[in-house]
C-alpha cells in the first residue's frame, strides 16, 4: 500500500466560496472526496492536511520523512510564491513531491508566475481544477 500525504496551504479551506469564478464551486472536502473516489481501485492510504500557517506546513513536510510517506502532493497556494521555509523543507525529502495548483498560474497575475516552491518539486501541475490531485497521484503511481 502506498502512503500519500496531500498538503494544502492557505485559504484553500475556503474553496467553494473563495472567488468561485476562479477556483470553482467545490469545497476542499468535495475535492478530497472526488479524488478518493477516482482512486478507490488503487491500494492507497491518502492523508489530507490543510493549514493557513506556514510553520505547520513545514512541520507536516518534515514529519513525512519518518512516517512512511511514499509521495507528497502539495498545493502551497500563496506560499508557493514566497516561502523559502517550505522550499527548504521540500528539499529535505527524498521521495517524489508533486506541486499542484488548481488554476493556471501562468495566466494570472505576474506575481503568481514566480513559483519558488516548485523548484523543489519533482513535478508541477497547474490549471487542472478539481482533477489536480487525482492526476498528480495517478502520474506517480502509474509510471
Amino acid at each position: 500500500m502506498k502512503k500519500i500525504l496531500v498538503i494544502n496551504g492557505p485559504n484553500l479551506n475556503h474553496l467553494g466560496r473563495r472567488e468561485p469564478d476562479i477556483y470553482g464551486s467545490l469545497t476542499l472536502s468535495e475535492i478530497q472526496k472526488y479524488t478518493e473516489e477516482k482512486l478507490k481501485s488503487y491500494n492507497l492510504e491518502i492523508e489530507w492536511f490543510q493549514s493557513n500557517i506556514e510553520g505547520e506546513i513545514v512541520s507536516s513536510i518534515q514529519t513525512s520523512m519518518t512516517s512512511g510517506v511514499d509521495l507528497i502532493i502539495i498545493n502551497p497556494a500563496g506560499y508557493g510564491h514566497t516561502s523559502v521555509a517550505i522550499y527548504d523543507a521540500m528539499k529535505m525529502i527524498d521521495k517524489p513531491i508533486i506541486e499542484v495548483h488548481l488554476t493556471n498560474v501562468y495566466s494570472r497575475e505576474d506575481f503568481r508566475q514566480t513559483m519558488l516552491t516548485a523548484k523543489a518539486a519533482s513535478k508541477i501541475m497547474s490549471g487542472l481544477g478539481k482533477n489536480a490531485y487525482y492526476l498528480a497521484i495517478l502520474s506517480e503511481i502509474e509510471k
